[in-house]
């Protein structure tokens, strides 16, 4: 698993050289675009609810004792679930509408990687590809929203709450890497088996969503080349597992 992480991580060291050598830096604008827009949506959202739900959640407390503590550890709670839900939201968003932009990319690199010799992948068309990436992050902000929420409330609890916090840093990048996989599996592989082949290299997917979440931290940049880098280091790896025989 460990050792999957890494590579995963590692993959992201050859991502420029890549995305120039191939010329693909012209197939990400509406990619990004569509990063840039989402991520403002979801931070004007959290700046904007995050007090009134702290203060929703302090009204449960009927007492008059302790109300000050409350209400602060309401906030807190408030603003870590919605840092928490913007940053899943965002995700899967981006994820989803940028699949058929993606998709393309994705296959050029594996061309690039293993020689462009002919290959037999299934066909899909631009709403085919858009309806997959629906399917699948919808799915995946499913199990991500069951995973996270029980880790939120006991990330509240003292020193249980760091290893939550990590927890929650596995969760949400598992289900990132898994996006970014899923641009190069939806050719070869139907929905169930994707599913699967994930499920057996989640190291991979851990791995490579782990750089994912920290480049949201970046500001403006961050945004800008989360998706072309991580699609890109997904690509390489996946290709890879895919082909052990052709690519190193």
């Amino acid at each position: 698993m460990i050792k999957h992480i890494l590579s995963g991580i590692k993959a992201y060291s050859g991502t420029f050289k890549i995305i120039s050598q191939l010329g693909l830096w012209k197939y990400f604008w509406i990619p990004i675009l569509i990063s840039m827009v989402t991520a403002a949506i979801i931070f004007s959202l959290a700046y904007t609810l995050s007090d009134t739900i702290g203060g929703f959640i302090s009204q449960v407390w009927p007492w008059e004792w302790g109300k000050h503590t409350v209400f602060i550890i309401s906030e807190v709670f408030g603003g870590m679930l919605i840092l928490v839900l913007g940053f899943i939201l965002y995700k899967h968003l981006v994820m989803a509408l940028s699949a058929p932009f993606m998709s393309p990319v994705s296959e050029k690199i594996e061309a690039h990687l293993l020689g462009k010799e002919a290959h037999s992948h299934r066909n899909t068309s631009f709403l085919q590809q858009l309806w997959r990436g629906l399917r699948i992050n919808l799915r995946n902000l499913g199990m991500e929203l069951l995973w996270t929420l029980p880790i939120l409330l006991f990330s509240l609890i003292p020193i249980i709450g760091v290893v939550a916090t990590f927890l929650l840093l596995l969760v949400q990048a598992y289900y990132a890497g898994f996006g970014n996989m899923d641009y190069t599996l939806e050719r070869h592989f139907n929905y169930c088996d994707s599913v699967r082949f994930v499920k057996q290299n989640k190291g991979l997917a851990i791995g490579n969503g782990i750089v994912f979440m920290l480049f949201l931290f970046i500001p403006i940049i961050g945004v800008i080349l989360v998706l072309p880098l991580s699609v890109t280091a997904a690509t390489t790896r996946t290709v890879a597992l895919l082909n052990p025989e052709k690519v190193n």
